[in-house]
Order: C-alpha cells, then sequence, then structure tokens
C-alpha cells in the first residue's frame, strides 16, 4: 500500500512546488510599473542591446564635454554661503572696517556714497537671477 501511494504524494509534491514557483515568477517591467532602463551615452558612443536586438534600452545622448562633469540635473546654480569660493569669501571681507569716501558707513567725509553703489549692485545681481529664472522657466515649458 505504501509503495501505490508514493508516487501520488511525490506527484502531487511536484504539483504544489511548480503551483508555488508560478506565483512567485517576477512579473515584467510594464506589469510592474517601472520605466523601461534609460542609460546616458556621450559624443558617438552607441546604444547597447542584445545580441539579438530585442532588449529595448532608452539611451540619453549628451555632449562629450560633459562625460567627466556633474550632470546638470545636480549641479547648483545658485551660489549660497555653504558653496560659495573660499576667494569671495576672502573679497567680501577685505572691505570690513573700511571709511571714507564710497564706503557706506556713517564715520567720515562722504561716507554714504557707497551705499548707492551697493544698492545699485545688489539690484543688477537681482534682475539677473530673476531673468535666470525666467529662462528656466521658459525653457521648461518649451
Amino acid at each position: 500500500m505504501t509503495r501505490a501511494l508514493f508516487p501520488r504524494l511525490t506527484l502531487a509534491a511536484t504539483v504544489m512546488v511548480g503551483a508555488a514557483a508560478s506565483l512567485t515568477a517576477p512579473a515584467p517591467l510594464a506589469a510592474q510599473n517601472v520605466p523601461a532602463p534609460t542609460m546616458t551615452i556621450y559624443g558617438n558612443q552607441k546604444c547597447p542591446t542584445d545580441t539579438n536586438g530585442n532588449e529595448i534600452v532608452v539611451c540619453v545622448r549628451r555632449a562629450p564635454g560633459e562625460q567627466f562633469r556633474i550632470p546638470k540635473e545636480l549641479r547648483e546654480l545658485e551660489v549660497t554661503p555653504e558653496n560659495e569660493s573660499w576667494a569671495a569669501k576672502a573679497q567680501a571681507n577685505d572691505k570690513v572696517g573700511v571709511e571714507g569716501i564710497g564706503s557706506c558707513s556713517t564715520v567720515g567725509a562722504g561716507g554714504a556714497t557707497g551705499c548707492l553703489a551697493q544698492r545699485g549692485q545688489q539690484y543688477k545681481r537681482e534682475r539677473q537671477a530673476a531673468k535666470a529664472d525666467q529662462r528656466a522657466v521658459d525653457r521648461a515649458l518649451e
């Protein structure tokens, strides 16, 4: 009796293992809502495929000069105190404590004359930043 039961149990176990394996099989990328893989290529590089040409790879081509640079998406364009160069920080400290004509201070003759120049430079920087922001918005809408 056990000999007749053993093949049936083996067959049942094989069917159950096969059914469990089919339930855990990975679904295709499209079924998983995962976008097709993208690859960044530079210059004259070719977009890779498998030997039969069946695999779809979306390639983004960039200029060859951009290959060893930080990608544009990750570059910070606005200069903040954290990423300002040491040369710019040292130059800003050169005018600390300056008095007299063109210094924008209340001490000395003509000290207030530098305030107009500082406000003009600040206005110019603000306008340049606003134009750059507007160009970025226009590029995004194209």
